[in-house]
């Protein structure tokens, strides 16, 4: 029996600089969670994949990442994708950089 979809976001790497991104709505790539394209259709969530892993130019390692709605936006359901979202683990790089 298969599993029952759940809502997903596509999400990459930035082929150029590496950052995690997440493909909006308006088909932009994005470092912010909040405005990636929650897709909750699985037949959607599939071209939208399709269509982004053609974009060989911007990104690399697309795939589709498990999430669920939030007051701000997409949240992770998973550890790996809430790690990914905060950029490198070493602080003197990326997005912590600040802290």
């Amino acid at each position: 029996m298969a599993r029952k979809f759940t809502p997903k976001v596509v999400t990459a790497n930035a082929l150029l600089a590496g950052d995690v991104v997440y493909l909006t709505a308006e088909d932009r790539w994005s470092a912010d969670l909040r405005d990636a394209e929650l897709l909750t259709d699985e037949a959607h969530a599939q071209l939208r994949l399709v269509e982004a892993s053609a974009r060989h130019a911007e990104v690399v390692g697309v795939y589709l990442a498990d999430m669920e709605p939030g007051a701000n936006g997409p949240e992770p359901t998973h550890f790996r994708e809430a790690f990914r979202r905060k950029g490198p683990s070493n602080y003197a790089h990326g997005k912590q950089a600040e802290l």
